[in-house]
């Protein structure tokens, strides 16, 4: 909650780094998931905050997870709609997930949470875990 990283690279290693130690993802989740970002950005601008999903490849997972990020200072991610486009993004989804099924009923279910401006707040001025995990709760997405 309230991370600071200066940028999109700190971010998803730092991410990538808890991922690792708690043996979520493989060696190569890091710099498989910087190319995908690279290739098909995940950028999404919305009203109010701007959100990101980064992903990549199911056989860098060993075990599947949701990590969410809330930024104290918004950093730039190009656009999933337009690559050519940076938005300042507050809240981020990493996806570990293995089954492609699985990764776009996820998918379905984040861009409904994110959709929702009421639960977007809630999640990005959580001060604790439990506060994310009561606002997905009550939004009925996975945990």
């Amino acid at each position: 909650m309230g991370l600071n990283p200066s940028s999109q690279r700190e971010l998803l290693q730092f991410l990538y780094d808890q991922a690792k130690r708690s043996g979520h993802v493989t060696d190569d989740f890091l710099e498989r998931l910087l190319q995908r970002e690279e290739k098909f950005p995940t950028g999404l601008e919305l009203p109010g905050y701007n959100v990101s999903i980064p992903h990549t490849d199911a056989e860098c997972v060993k075990k599947e997870f949701i990590a969410i990020a809330t930024l104290n200072t918004p950093i730039p991610f190009y656009l999933m709609e337009d690559k050519g486009k940076q938005a300042d993004v507050s809240l981020v989804f990493m996806l570990g997930l293995k089954n492609p099924h699985d990764q776009l009923e996820v998918l379905k279910e984040l861009i409904g949470l994110i959709q929702d401006k009421d639960k977007v707040a809630q999640l990005v001025s959580a001060s604790s875990k439990d506060d994310v995990f009561q606002t997905l709760h009550t939004a009925s997405i996975r945990k």
